[in-house]
């Protein structure tokens, strides 16, 4: 079995798990969202009580285009690509903005290739079907994850 740098072995199955690269989760967005809004308003209460009424609805304003911004931001937060060799099956899931695009194909049909140049995103395809992976990871490490696609697969008795 050889040594995967972006997959990991379940038992039989080995799984890719492709992740956007996220530095705050949509939970601690929501927290530090909610501190935004009792610090702003809570000054913005301070200046209305103290004759500037206009302060109030602008800061409303301005914490629901930020709550738009980070609803918009958190929706993506969790999207990703897995991969995964199962058995005699490689399946393909796709994650964006909440919804899930899944692609099953025969290993011994798959062929996975860059769909134009080396650095563009990997296209495994089979029998009339084809899905773009790679996504979340850097251009230059594109190529690599090909091969340990390959490699994988023709470890399974399959790829072209």
């Amino acid at each position: 079995m050889p040594v995967f740098r972006f997959a990991t072995v379940q038992g039989q199955n080995i799984v890719w798990f492709l992740k956007r690269n996220c530095s705050v989760t949509p939970a601690q967005l929501g927290w530090f969202y909610a501190s935004l809004c009792v610090v702003s308003l809570g000054i913005g209460a301070f200046f209305w009580q103290h004759g500037a009424t206009l302060i109030l609805p602008f800061a409303w304003l301005e914490l629901g285009a930020i709550g738009v911004a980070f609803l918009l931001y958190a929706r993506h937060a969790a999207d990703g690509e897995r991969i995964s060799l199962q058995g005699r099956r490689l399946v393909v899931e796709l994650e964006s903005g909440g919804q899930v695009q899944r692609a099953e194909f025969d290993p011994s049909w798959v062929r996975v290739e860059p769909r134009t140049g080396d650095r563009s995103l990997i296209e495994v395809s089979g029998r009339g079907r084809s899905v773009s992976v790679g996504r979340y990871v850097r251009p230059e490490l594109r190529p690599l994850l090909a091969q340990e696609l390959r490699s994988a697969l023709r470890e399974w008795g399959g790829a072209r």
